[in-house]
C-alpha cells in the first residue's frame, strides 16, 4: 500500500494546509488582541474578541480560495462560516473568561489554549458543511 496515496494521509495534509492558513489568520487575531489589550488597555476578553473577528475574515478568503478551493457562491458559503465561526467566537469568549477570569492564566497562553481547542471545530465545521461541494 503506498502510503502517500492513503486517505488518511490526503486529510492529514488538507489538515495541515487549512492549519498553516489559519495561522496568518491567527496572526491577525493575535495583532489586534496584543494591541488592544496592552497598548489600548481594553479588557481581554473584548480585545480577544475583536481579534477573533478580524481573523475571521482573512481565514475565510483563505480557506475558500486556497484550501478548499470552493467554487461555493459567497452568499451561500459566508454565511455557512460566519455561522461556524460564530459558534468559535461564542466558544473562544467562554474559554478566555474561563482561563483569565477563572483560572488566573495571563491573556496570551489563555489564547493559545482556546486557539489549539478551536482548530479542530473549525476545519471539520468548514469541511463537513461551509465549503461541502453542492450537491447537484
Amino acid at each position: 500500500m503506498d502510503l502517500a496515496a492513503s486517505p488518511l494521509i490526503a486529510r492529514l495534509r488538507h489538515f495541515l494546509l487549512f492549519a498553516s492558513l489559519g495561522a496568518l489568520g491567527t496572526l491577525a487575531q493575535y495583532a489586534v488582541l496584543v494591541t488592544l489589550a496592552s497598548g489600548a488597555g481594553i479588557d481581554p476578553v473584548v480585545a480577544s474578541t475583536a481579534g477573533f473577528l478580524t481573523g475571521g475574515v482573512v481565514n475565510y478568503l483563505l480557506s475558500r480560495s486556497i484550501a478548499f478551493r470552493s467554487d461555493r457562491p459567497h452568499r451561500e458559503a459566508a454565511p455557512r462560516f460566519f455561522l461556524i465561526a460564530g459558534c468559535g467566537l461564542v466558544l473562544n469568549a467562554v474559554m478566555m473568561a474561563g482561563f483569565t477570569r477563572e483560572g488566573g492564566l495571563p491573556y496570551l497562553p489563555a489564547q493559545l489554549i482556546a486557539t489549539g481547542l478551536l482548530v479542530l471545530w473549525h476545519y471539520a465545521g468548514n469541511l463537513l458543511w461551509t465549503f461541502r461541494p453542492a450537491r447537484s
